[in-house]
């Protein structure tokens, strides 16, 4: 899996986004789509997708503290952010990402 690019990494407004996943299994490409559908419909033209392949560079995961796979961290904006699945729950996603705020009861 490549970089993507959506927008330029130097704009202070982009999202810089990174996804570690464990080769192209059915999870690591569903957390990818679900992923880029989040960023299209909440940050369009302002992330970049970052998709590390632990199975290729596994010493990348220290650096981020990746216990578990997939996981999307938001490198900016701060604070860095982590959301540890396949990202099919969209609210829980967005929650995590701080994309919108928590529900309070």
């Amino acid at each position: 899996m490549n970089s993507e690019h959506e927008a330029s990494a130097g704009d202070p407004d982009v999202w810089q986004l990174r996804l570690y996943v464990a080769g192209q299994t059915p999870k690591s490409l569903q957390a990818l789509a679900n992923l880029q559908r989040i960023c299209e419909e909440h940050l369009h033209g302002r992330y970049t997708i970052e998709v590390i392949d632990l199975h290729k560079h596994p010493r990348l995961a220290k650096q981020d503290e990746i216990v578990a796979i997939p996981t999307l961290v938001r490198k900016l904006p701060d604070p860095i952010r982590r959301v540890i699945g396949d990202l099919s729950n969209v609210q829980k996603a967005l929650v995590g990402l701080q994309l919108v705020p928590a529900h309070t009861p």
